[in-house]
């Protein structure tokens, strides 16, 4: 069962991932990203990468980053499992 991280606030996309057999964690944006905050998931779900909300633009990582805005749940399950077979 992967592990999925998904901004608070993304309720759709919460339940769809539930739904589909993930493990998903809501996170809040408010909150400091811990150094080691995207080895613990396999996939992060957020919105506002433009805004830099959690300062990872310079973060050397594997784990794909999934920008919500625009997609509908069923899109993001696409693009999370095309990311995790690469």
């Amino acid at each position: 069962m992967k592990n999925i991280a998904v901004q608070k606030g993304l309720t759709q996309v919460v339940d769809h991932l539930t739904d589909a057999g993930f493990k998903v964690f809501e996170f809040d944006t408010r909150q400091k990203a811990s150094k080691d905050f995207l080895s613990g998931f396999d996939a992060v779900v957020m919105t506002g990468m433009n805004d830099n909300i959690m300062g990872i633009e310079n973060t050397n990582t594997k784990t794909p980053i999934v920008e919500a805005r625009g997609l509908t749940p069923q899109e993001i399950q696409k693009t999370i499992e095309r990311r995790l077979q690469q």
